[in-house]
């Protein structure tokens, strides 16, 4: 296994996410590499918490524009992370 803290990279937190947390999911970006058993364990030995599922997706590449300029903003991976009843991650808690 990989050090956890190479697998998870940073926590994604939008409007919609924030509204996954009332049903215990949190999101994070995640490393293009991983795989669900590996963002399982990083999520588990980084905050201590039992994860009951792992779903992981592929966010495409976008192009984007600023004036005559194009270019594109860099795909990512994202995992959503089911924690089981009674666990929760304090980074998130506001």
């Amino acid at each position: 296994m990989r050090d956890p803290k190479e697998v998870i990279k940073r926590p994604i937190i939008t409007e919609k996410t924030s509204d996954l947390m009332a049903q215990n999911k949190y999101t994070f970006a995640v490393d293009k590499k991983a795989n669900k058993t590996e963002v399982k364990y990083a999520v588990k030995e980084l905050f201590n918490v039992e994860v009951e599922k792992v779903n992981i997706m592929n966010v495409r590449a976008k192009k984007r524009r600023v004036g005559k300029y194009e270019g594109t903003r860099p795909g990512y991976k994202k995992a959503i992370v089911k924690l089981a009843d009674g666990n929760s991650i304090e980074l998130f808690e506001v």
